[in-house]
């Protein structure tokens, strides 16, 4: 149904410049999307144009210079490194005579490869589903009524129809198994809310070191390589922060530029722990030399899923790749981390990423002296729970004395659930 290939195709890639600058990294990444993809490719098409051709996208004369290569070459599929309308996709296969395959349709199959849970799946299938919708005309021009004569007077538009009527009730359908996830992940975030267990969900462009820091810091075992889309579903973990305790760390799908509607719609439950955290990792490549676009391109992500709000410490990655770098925390004017320096890979800075933690998410802290009498054990044993305990001693008159150190909303919380606790300060 869907416009697949298989791993080991070969392609002829297409990639049009609208600006004066000729950016060859973007080149370069569509490059990696059509790698990461499995895709051989043969032969890359450039040129310039001031504004996208309502035919074919490209110029007439370009369009018979990528027929001609594929003819030459053999290839099986033409991937383009734009967004194509339907028409302008139909156009260019009539007139290559293979399959020509848009960047949206190319980031749905690396999704649809790389999809490992049930969720992940039905995510991607109603993000290929919307995608094909509006495609479908393409594949029933055999069927058209006006041809005529006996063996072709076929039902088109009531086959269209009845395909249309079977997208729609498999999107809905779908969208109501996905709800129930949602529903699931909602109850699962509201008990780490009552337990105030605070939730760090990791953001960043893709191929950042996401799931490197992920695994180093968890020791997890999430899938880990140098392409694009690697991680594709959410996976969470539980760490423990100094002076803090138990931390949720999730790792999310990494995100790109020019990233289909499609997907941000229907990945929106695997994002809602971006938007419920408490505070992201926003990771960046250090050694990349377009940090500053792919950083602004993730916050155009984050505002269109609704998460810009969200408190963010940026991590600077794979260090290692840089000459004569050290790890290093960077503060702003009220000495707060805004900006750690690491490398994921040899584990360099990683004690300073939880000391960066540790200040970020512990807020202030309460220390308190306390004397209790023998008979408030168990307020004792919701310290040592708590592990907030710095320091205990006996005094003469049998009462326990008690240094204790832990977060002030924790201290707080205490106050209000022990109303005696007051009482027993010194």
């Amino acid at each position: 149904m869907f416009d697949r290939y298989d791993t080991g195709e070969q392609a002829i890639l297409v990639h049009i410049f609208f600006s004066q600058d000729k950016d060859m990294e973007d080149l370069q990444e569509f490059e990696s999307l059509v790698s990461s993809a499995g895709v051989e490719a043969l032969h890359v098409i450039t040129g310039s144009r001031k504004a996208p051709h309502p035919k074919y996208f490209v110029g007439e004369g370009k369009a018979e210079e990528i027929a001609q290569a594929v003819k030459t070459s053999g290839a099986s599929v033409v991937l383009f490194d734009h967004a194509l309308s339907p028409a302008q996709e139909r156009n260019l296969e009539s007139l290559c005579q293979c399959r020509v395959i848009d960047r949206t349709g190319l980031i749905l199959d690396i999704f649809a490869q790389r999809a490992r849970t049930h969720e992940g799946k039905l995510q991607v299938e109603l993000a290929q589903l919307r995608h094909l919708a509006t495609r479908l005309v393409r594949g029933w021009t055999h069927l058209e009524r006006q041809k005529g004569g006996i063996g072709m007077r076929g039902p088109g538009e009531t086959q269209l129809e009845t395909d249309r009527r079977l997208l729609r009730n498999r999107i809905t359908l779908i969208l109501s198994r996905l709800e129930r996830v949602e529903k699931q992940r909602e109850q699962g975030r509201r008990a780490r809310n009552r337990a105030d267990v605070p939730t760090v969900s990791l953001v960043g462009y893709t191929n950042a070191g996401k799931s490197t820091l992920f695994n180093r810091l968890t020791q997890a075992e999430v899938y880990v390589a140098d392409q694009l889309f690697a991680t594709l579903d959410p996976t969470l973990r539980r760490i423990e922060v100094g002076d803090v305790g138990d931390t949720v760390l999730a790792d999310t799908v990494g995100f790109i530029r020019h990233l289909p509607h499609d997907l941000v719609a229907a990945f929106k439950a695997t994002l809602q722990e971006t938007r419920e955290a408490t505070l992201l990792l926003h990771i960046v490549d250090a050694s990349d030399s377009r940090g500053q676009e792919n950083i602004a391109a993730v916050d155009t992500v984050l505002a269109e899923i609704e998460a810009n709000d969200v408190p963010v410490l940026l991590i600077m990655n794979k260090i290692d790749m840089l000459d004569d770098f050290v790890a290093r925390i960077d503060r702003d004017e009220d000495n707060l981390p805004v900006r750690v320096w690491l490398s994921a890979e040899t584990g360099e800075g990683i004690p300073l990423l939880f000391q960066a933690l540790t200040e970020r998410l512990s807020g202030e802290i309460a220390q308190h002296e306390l004397r209790l009498p023998p008979q408030a054990g168990r307020l004792r044993s919701r310290f040592y729970q708590l592990q907030a305990i710095e320091k205990e001693w006996i005094e003469d008159d049998g009462s326990v004395g008690l240094l204790v150190r832990l977060p002030l909303i924790d201290w707080r919380r205490l106050c209000k659930q022990e109303n005696e606790l007051v009482d027993y300060l010194v």
